[in-house]
């Protein structure tokens, strides 16, 4: 058994609540056992330079931890972010742009914000996870105003954390486990079993690769039961599928 009781395939307790604020565009509540992350879709009417005159939209992410989301109070940032809070930044960013059709959405940008309120281990994944629920809640209201003709969505996604604690592969790691892990990974998937992301480290001694399959396998499962919470949450039970909309594309 681990620390807090589960066994070493149990996510943590998984709850979304959609819509949680009331003034954002589309949000969601996600909470990984402790770990609560508010996540908010602002729809913008410009373009991302980047994209300006190219037809195409975008989808980027900023994240920040609360003061007192932590044990120790985090000084808030001070127009100077972190290296860790750009890498995660970016990668919630590349995430949801993997399952949304940038060029149907036209020169418009959606800022999606995911802001720690308690962190316990798993801050990117909750925020990821949360990220998806927030983009589609903000499309869906596009679609209501006739500003958009569809969601645009190609695919679900979401994120599990997964490590090798005390010799053996666990999934979804809270705080305590995570700083102990030999092995930290997290992991990125679309509902239909495609990679979005791997990041893995060996905190100690190098792991081999049929031990990264079998994470990356346990990570799967893991993924699966959160995005069976995503389509419960939103009531969508199937989407196009990344690869066969891509290849239609």
């Amino acid at each position: 058994m681990r620390i807090d009781g589960r066994q070493f395939n149990e996510m943590r307790p998984i709850a979304i609540t959609p819509d949680w604020l009331k003034t954002a565009d589309g949000s969601a509540l996600v909470e990984f056992g402790d770990t609560k992350v508010l996540c908010t879709a602002t729809v913008e009417s410009f373009p991302a330079p980047h994209r300006k005159d190219t037809g195409f939209g975008w989808v980027t992410a900023e994240y920040a931890m609360l003061p007192r989301s932590s044990n120790q109070r985090i000084a808030r940032s001070k127009n100077l972010t972190s290296g860790r809070t750009h890498e995660i930044q970016r990668l919630i960013g590349r995430c949801l742009r993997a399952v949304f059709d940038m060029e149907k959405f036209g020169e418009r940008t959606i800022i999606i914000d995911c802001d720690v309120l308690q962190a316990d281990g798993g801050t990117r994944t909750a925020a990821i996870t949360g990220g998806f629920v927030a983009l589609v809640l903000a499309m869906r209201k596009l679609m209501e105003s006739r500003q958009a003709s569809s969601l645009l969505v190609l695919d679900f996604v979401a994120a599990a954390s997964v490590g090798v604690v005390e010799g053996r592969p666990a999934l979804d790691l809270c705080y305590l486990e995570d700083a102990q892990a030999e092995v930290d990974m997290n992991v990125a998937m679309t509902g239909s079993g495609q990679l979005v992301e791997v990041q893995g480290t060996a905190e100690g001694a190098p792991f081999s690769r049929e031990r990264m399959n079998e994470l990356i396998d346990l990570a799967g499962e893991g993924i699966q039961r959160v995005i069976a919470v995503q389509k419960q949450v939103l009531g969508i039970e199937n989407l196009p599928g990344l690869g066969e909309a891509k290849e239609a594309r």
